[in-house]
């Protein structure tokens, strides 16, 4: 089979990811800079420099898979998983960890070593999970590991970049308008030209010409481009891993998370039709945390959620390693603050809410119309998160905390922000077990729901979910919640109800997965629960 290296749709693609990456890493470098303080030398010449061998290496390696992938099934279609800087994690290294040593320390140096030692455990889990999250993906639902990344769509990576637009809708508004005729519509322009460069190139025309950005900056932008060349240095990361005991009650739910994210990632990848090697994905994300963090970048990398949107795009073997590359170059060769002076953000942060709309929808489409209520109760744990950020950085503005107002007076303002804190504390894990739970539940596979219901009790007794940090019998009371609702499934199973099973003719079921051609494209397979499920032929 010939497999070409570069085609149209990858120059569409990477247009999108391009300006996806390029967002996130003028936010993480205005995070290093603007509220740890770290020197805008280091940020630029050391940090970014760090970030953009990181970030190449990954690139290289799921080119490598992509390509691998095509010429093992003989497609031409198969779309390379996105790689770039995890976008949770930077602003949790960020406010969690660099933000408070600075504040005790008053020192942005020791703010910066403790982002170096928090990254590289967070590195050495997902190599651990690595080994561990295959088993896990087995025998967790689809529906389970889909409704939680539209839960992250729909907070972590839609609600901020739709409140940017909002606030120069002017300029956003007809970017996003440009967006979705490109790439949901499908509507082409003559000659191929890329929509994402048409979408860039009228909001910022936009931006400039009304006025929106300033000219003074573009000139302090070109004095600071300077070259940085990465280097290992071990010396922070070693500083940093002297006060690792603090770090551990948030890197270790948190790297569960990561690789817990690139199950969910794998999986939505699996449903457009590409499957990837699930432990091949997470040795590379390991990897490139450690890389990063020895190197001197405290902002690990991740497989990315928008593999299905950017396939939809046109992306194809080449459009990640064509983005990590340029990524690469603009951090070594000093571009970013001339770009962040260039390019206005209410002309880039639509993008970001494309992809959130592309994630959320495929966890609709890929799984049976029975599972939609699984697929929305794993959504919920990342609203309650998503809340709780925002009270607590409205709190921080006014000087004061939630401890400190009380959680019975926000309680009767109307806000219950110790429920919502405690739902949200763990939010991936969270959801993925909620909604196993209940798509057993709807299958009628009791034994299999009181399992995951005893999963979810011991989970929160060592405190990876509904708990602030680590730490043995914690939450007694959350636990004995998921121990009752085991104790209820036992009950059910008890009296052996015959299962639910899933109709691949009928269209209550078939309606709404992510396969085309009708029904008769369907055969009734097992699903990771044990249940019939309609699967697309051949996977």
């Amino acid at each position: 089979m010939t497999l070409p290296f570069w085609t149209r749709g990858d120059l569409n693609a990477f247009f999108g990811l391009g300006i996806n990456m390029l967002v996130n890493v003028l936010v993480l470098a205005g995070l290093a800079a603007g509220v740890v303080n770290i020197p805008a030398h280091d940020v630029y010449r050391v940090i970014l420099p760090a970030l953009g061998v990181e970030l190449l290496i990954g690139n290289v390696f799921y080119f490598y898979l992509a390509r691998r992938l095509a010429m093992k099934e003989g497609r031409t279609d198969v779309a390379a998983m996105p790689y770039g800087p995890s976008v949770p994690h930077m602003f949790i290294v960020t406010f969690v960890i660099m933000l408070p040593t600075y504040l005790q320390t008053k020192d942005p140096v020791k703010a910066w070593e403790a982002g170096l030692a928090w990254a590289f455990i967070i590195g050495l889990i997902i190599l651990a999970g690595a080994f561990v999250g295959p088993y896990l993906r087995k025998f967790t639902p689809r529906a389970a590991l889909l409704g939680t990344l539209a839960g992250i769509s729909i907070t972590f990576i839609s609600m901020r970049p739709a409140a940017q637009m909002w606030e120069a809708a002017w300029i956003a508004l007809p970017v996003l308008t440009l967006i979705l005729i490109g790439f949901v519509s499908g509507v082409r322009l003559p000659g191929n030209i890329p929509m994402g460069v048409v979408a860039l190139g009228v909001g910022s025309a936009i931006a400039w010409i009304g006025g929106f950005m300033d000219g003074g900056a573009v000139s302090d932008g070109v004095e600071q481009i300077a070259i940085g060349l990465p280097s290992l240095d071990f010396g922070r990361l070693a500083d940093g891993l002297d006060s690792i005991s603090p770090l551990l009650a948030t890197a270790i739910p948190l790297g569960i998370y990561n690789f817990m994210e690139a199950m969910s990632n794998v999986e939505s990848a699996a449903a457009a039709g590409d499957k990837y090697n699930l432990r091949a994905v997470l040795l590379a994300d390991g990897t490139g945390a450690i890389v990063g963090a020895c190197a001197g970048c405290p902002f690990p990398p991740a497989v990315y959620i928008g593999q299905p949107g950017w396939k939809e795009a046109g992306g194809r073997v080449a459009y990640s390693l064509a983005t990590g590359v340029v990524i690469f170059l603009l951090c070594v060769l000093g571009f970013f603050p001339l770009l962040a002076a260039v390019l206005p953000i209410p002309a880039i942060v639509p993008i970001l809410l494309f992809i959130g709309l592309v994630i959320g929808a495929q966890s609709f489409r890929a799984v049976p119309k029975a599972y939609y209520p699984a697929v929305v109760i794993a959504m919920v744990p990342n609203v309650a998160s998503w809340g709780v950020g925002q009270v607590d950085n409205a709190l921080a503005a006014a000087g004061t905390s939630a401890a400190k107002v009380g959680f019975d007076n926000l309680s009767a303002a109307g806000t219950i922000y110790g429920g919502l804190n405690a739902l949200g504390q763990g939010a991936v894990l969270v959801g993925m077990v909620l909604a196993a739970i209940t798509v057993f539940i709807v299958d009628r596979r009791f034994l299999w729901a009181a399992g995951f219901c005893v999963f979810g009790a011991v989970l929160t007794l060592v405190g990876l979910i509904h708990s602030a940090e680590v730490h043995v019998f914690s939450n007694e009371k959350i636990a004995l919640g998921y121990g009752f609702a085991a104790v209820t499934c036992l009950a059910f199973a008890w009296l052996k109800p015959p299962l639910r099973e899933l109709d691949p003719l009928d269209p209550e079921d078939v309606e709404g997965a992510a396969f085309e051609g009708g029904a008769d494209e369907y055969e009734a397979a097992p699903s990771p629960n044990g249940a019939r499920a309609p699967e697309p032929v051949g996977v």
